[in-house]
């Protein structure tokens, strides 16, 4: 019986493995989004010498929103194959971010949910630009939408706050 538990604990343990094409799958997601970026660049230099400076803004702020999306799918990447699957081994290069190997999976939610506010806010901006544009019905579920994450974020690290300090004053109790 012995020897089925730890067959059974094995095959469980690298089954971890089996997330390592979807960390593969958002690689691949991030080189599409770097087609996306050339398109929107090339589509933005014109603009420049011809738009108005509203027009150059919102073209800056989708490039903008394309490099904050591909920043998120990367951290995940990194962090998420780390705390999920395997270590990566950089041995001691100079360029490894400081945060590879400490981000767990609270910082993580974070850092997602930061980005998300962050985005969501750019795509805000983007339609404040164009407000003559926009029925007060659609700015309000802009609006709505943005202070719905902002919230979430909020209520986020709160939550982490108290697990935090819980887990704190039981370290201070033993």
């Amino acid at each position: 019986m012995k020897r089925i538990e730890h067959i059974l604990e094995l095959v469980i343990f690298n089954s971890r493995w089996l997330l390592a094409p979807f960390y593969l799958g958002l690689v691949l997601a991030i080189a599409l989004l770097l087609v996306k970026f050339i398109k929107e660049f090339i589509h933005f230099v014109p603009l420049v010498f011809t738009a108005e400076a509203g027009e150059v803004i919102i073209g800056l702020l989708s490039l903008i929103d394309v490099v904050m999306i591909a920043n998120l799918v990367l951290i995940i990447v990194l962090a998420g194959y780390e705390n999920f699957v395997s270590r990566i081994d950089t041995g001691d290069h100079e360029d490894r971010p400081n945060w590879m190997g400490h981000v767990g999976f609270a910082e993580l939610k974070m850092k997602l949910i930061g980005s998300i506010v962050a985005i969501s806010g750019i795509e805000l901006l983007k339609a404040f630009m164009y407000v003559d544009r926009l029925t007060n019905e659609e700015l309000a579920w802009k609006v709505g939408i943005h202070m719905t994450f902002v919230v979430s974020g909020l209520l986020f690290a709160l939550m982490d706050r108290i697990s935090a300090d819980k887990a704190s004053n039981r370290g201070d109790d033993h």
